[in-house]
């Protein structure tokens, strides 16, 4: 299962089809989206934790690095990969200790990034 987080429901429906469009064994990934990070947080809980995260940084409420910190903070979503997509520059920053995986600008980025990203990571 793929979580989308993102509040710009435009942006979170692109991301969500190109996570569709990335063929796993023959299957179609599962994404949800989710408009912010508690609510994100809240479906770990419930539906389970997820094989990958897509995630914006400039959220309504909570923003994405608070939501990073949660999941660092907790054994089960410390270890999900997480994809921060975001129009802000985090050239040269290292975003690892909190299981950030890539980074992808949404002024540049392309659907087979989001598609190389899914196969990697989700199977």
């Amino acid at each position: 299962m793929i979580y989308v987080i993102d509040d710009d429901e435009v942006m979170a429906g692109c991301v969500a089809r190109a996570c569709k469009g990335a063929v796993r064994t023959g299957e179609v990934a599962e994404v949800q989206i989710f408009g912010d990070g508690i609510t994100a947080m809240a479906a770990m809980d419930d539906v389970g934790v997820p094989d990958l995260v897509f995630l914006d940084i400039l959220l309504d409420g909570p923003d994405g690095f608070t939501l990073l910190n949660e999941m660092a903070s907790y054994a089960d979503t410390a270890r999900v990969p997480i994809v921060v997509v975001s129009s802000l520059d985090f050239a040269g920053k290292d975003l690892s200790m909190y299981g950030v995986v890539g980074v992808l600008n949404k002024d540049t980025m392309v659907p087979q990034e989001i598609r190389d990203y899914v196969a990697k990571y989700v199977g």
